[in-house]
């Protein structure tokens, strides 16, 4: 059985945390035009969700771990906003729980990045 902590399964984690990266922002976008309050609102809002998925891009393109580990940070308000949405607002629930799924996956798609690309000791 092929060993799957090589470079080609990295190659597929950091694939995985790009695509889970742009679904999570289309969803963001997707719940910004859902959003039932006015212009300001939805482009606070906006700015909220999508600036925190924009910062880790550049590192995560170049292979830069600490922008992987940085990047898990950045899942915070999309946790914090979904899990409100959620509870608070019926309308919005099928996208929050999405962005929810979202958020939980591409943390797990960045840990296993970060486990699978640490350096080995000798």
């Amino acid at each position: 059985m092929p060993d799957e902590s090589g470079p080609r399964a990295a190659d597929r984690a950091r694939v995985a945390v790009l695509l889970l990266l742009a679904l999570l922002a289309c969803d963001a976008v997707l719940a910004v035009g859902l959003e039932a309050r006015g212009a300001l609102s939805r482009l606070v809002l906006g700015t909220l969700l999508l600036l925190p998925l924009a910062l880790p891009v550049a590192g995560i393109v170049r292979r830069n771990r600490r922008a992987y580990a940085g990047a898990t940070l950045c899942l915070t308000p999309h946790f914090v906003y979904g899990l409100t949405e959620m509870v608070a607002n019926p309308a919005l629930r099928p996208v929050a729980a999405l962005m929810l799924v979202l958020s939980l996956a591409l943390m797990g798609a960045l840990v296993a990045y970060l486990r699978l690309t640490r350096p080995r000791a000798a």
